[in-house]
């Protein structure tokens, strides 16, 4: 009973780990594809997508949670837009939680 259900699981492994490396491979392409096509360098979407529960967190804190990566990416929301220079950081941590 045992040896069938390791057999199964031989074959099986390795067929999932061969489609999660497809996917991420096929899922990178498609997202090189459109930073390049929007515009915006992937290493500032990066900082601004990986900031994304820090901002959560820093809106349900109401400012008082506050992150390094947070603060990337508010820097890099004001270097990229000259009217969120003016935008307090509650404001700008909600304009990065809508991207």
């Amino acid at each position: 009973m045992i040896r069938p259900l390791l057999l199964c699981a031989l074959f099986i492994l390795p067929a999932t780990a061969l489609a999660s490396s497809f996917a991420g491979t096929s899922a990178g392409a498609s997202s090189a594809g459109s930073s390049a096509s929007s515009g915006s360098t992937s290493g500032d979407d990066k900082v601004l997508l990986a900031a994304r529960d820090d901002a959560a967190a820093f809106v349900a804190s109401d400012g008082q949670l506050r992150s390094a990566r947070l603060e990337a990416a508010l820097r890099q929301l004001r270097a990229r837009d000259t009217g969120a220079v003016q935008a307090d950081d509650l404001a700008l941590a909600r304009r990065l939680l809508a991207l």
